[in-house]
């Protein structure tokens, strides 16, 4: 194909797609904004009653908000972690993917900043959080998880916007020549009167490769604060050396799963097959294996640690999670974060659109309960007997974490339409 036709070729496909929302758009739209308004009444209703409501009590005095809140930082982070890692290593791939996972990343670390502000209670006082000079003379605990979330999240937010909103300089500057009216100046603001000349591109190669390079350890550095909030208290079955590369391995991996099931739908919805093959996808599901493998060792170590160590109450924990009142949910997650992904070692499974689908699904849920184990299995049976109890969602845990949900899709939708959702640059690029 001529470079000129192509070139115009992908830009009427991926620009079109953000024009003309079709009848099902919009009912997904409704149904997530459905959902996302509902979860912030219910948090309103929380605000105005208090915490009690949500049934936060002894001994399980974190239940599915952590859970909901490191489910989100860790498809948060993966997302800008697959955009890096891939463009780093060259992997040309990346271009069907790249764009949409930068977007779930800041869509995701914008869901996750919810969650604490939702353990506040007094939302109001959420200015505490922050280290500012202030005439009480009052400071932040750095002692605190909650702080080191709020930097952890806040920092991570920062590079990942600045990251997503770089690489679409170029697209944007297309996107102002296809559209007009407002939303052609609106074009015109952000593409910085970008030009496409040898000087801005050289330029922009270089900002590009140090924002990748800059956001690949910070990555890893994060999503390990986040896993100190366990790791560094007392508790047994969180006290472990192992939960800053265990956490990253598990981001990485839901970060792929989430990846793979929002775009299998969406290039359908929007008409871009052509540039989402089933080469791609086998591409990625070779990343999900992997990780699903790295995964599953960190499982075998947890266990070896805890039973190498001679702990009994590390041993009794881990014997409990297997054998207690969470067992199903322990062997949910086995199956769908060990045995399952094992299938893709079969060409013709990384092949199938629809089974990957399936599996990207089932790696969601079995994430989740990951981290419902970690958190509510560590908690329900600590050291003393007499304190020993068990855990159950309340109607407004569960309405709040069906509006976090709804609040992702809903930002997603909207991005599909108003922003590029693949790189243009990238693929016309590849194509020359």
């Amino acid at each position: 194909m001529n470079g000129l036709p192509f070139y115009r070729q992908v830009d009427r496909d991926v620009l079109g797609a953000m024009k003309r929302p079709s009848l099902i758009y919009w009912l997904a739209l409704a149904v997530s904004a459905t959902c996302f308004a509902v979860g912030m009444g219910i948090w309103a209703y929380q605000i105005v009653f208090g915490m009690g409501v949500a049934g936060i009590g002894h001994p399980v005095g974190w239940g599915v908000y952590i859970t909901n809140f490191v489910f989100w930082v860790g498809i948060a982070h993966s997302g800008t972690l697959i955009s890096a890692v891939l463009f780093l290593f060259r992997a040309r791939f990346r271009s069907a993917f790249n764009r949409i996972a930068e977007a779930m990343t800041v869509i995701a670390i914008m869901t996750a900043g919810l969650y604490p502000l939702i353990h506040l209670g007094r939302v109001w006082r959420f200015y505490y959080l922050f280290p500012y000079p202030n005439q009480r003379l009052l400071w932040v605990n750095f002692r605190s998880p909650l702080i080191w979330d709020v930097f952890a999240v806040s920092t991570y937010f920062a590079i990942s916007l600045i990251f997503f909103y770089i690489g679409m300089v170029p697209d944007l500057a297309g996107a102002r020549r296809y559209f007009s009216g407002i939303r052609g100046w609106i074009y015109k603001v952000l593409s910085l009167g970008w030009e496409g000349t040898l000087d801005q591109w050289k330029h922009y190669r270089q900002l590009y490769m140090f924002l990748a390079a800059f956001a690949t350890p910070l990555v890893i550095s994060v999503h390990s604060v986040v896993s100190w909030d366990f790791a560094m208290s007392i508790v047994p079955g969180w006290h472990s050396t192992i939960f800053a590369p265990y956490f990253v391995a598990g981001a990485i991996f839901s970060g792929t799963a989430m990846v793979i099931t929002l775009t299998i739908p969406m290039r359908k919805l929007l008409h871009i097959e052509s540039y989402i093959t089933v080469n791609h996808y086998e591409n990625i599901a070779k990343v999900l294996l992997v990780t699903s493998l790295i995964v599953s060792f960190s499982y075998i170590v947890e266990l070896g640690l805890a039973f190498y160590s001679g702990n009994i109450f590390e041993i009794e924990v881990f014997k409990y999670r297997m054998t207690g009142d969470y067992k199903l949910f322990y062997w949910m997650m086995t199956f769908c974060n060990v045995v399952l992904p094992l299938s893709l070692f079969l060409r013709k499974l990384r092949r199938s659109i629809g089974y990957l689908f399936v599996l990207s699904l089932l790696v969601n849920v079995g994430m989740w309960l990951e981290r419902f184990v970690i958190i509510v299995t560590s908690l329900a049976k600590e050291f003393i007997p007499y304190s020993w109890g068990t855990y159950s969602p309340t109607m407004v845990e569960i309405g709040i974490s069906i509006g976090s949900f709804g609040m992702f899709f809903t930002f997603f939708l909207i991005f599909s339409k108003v922003l590029p959702v693949l790189s243009m640059a990238e693929i016309k690029e590849q194509g020359t």
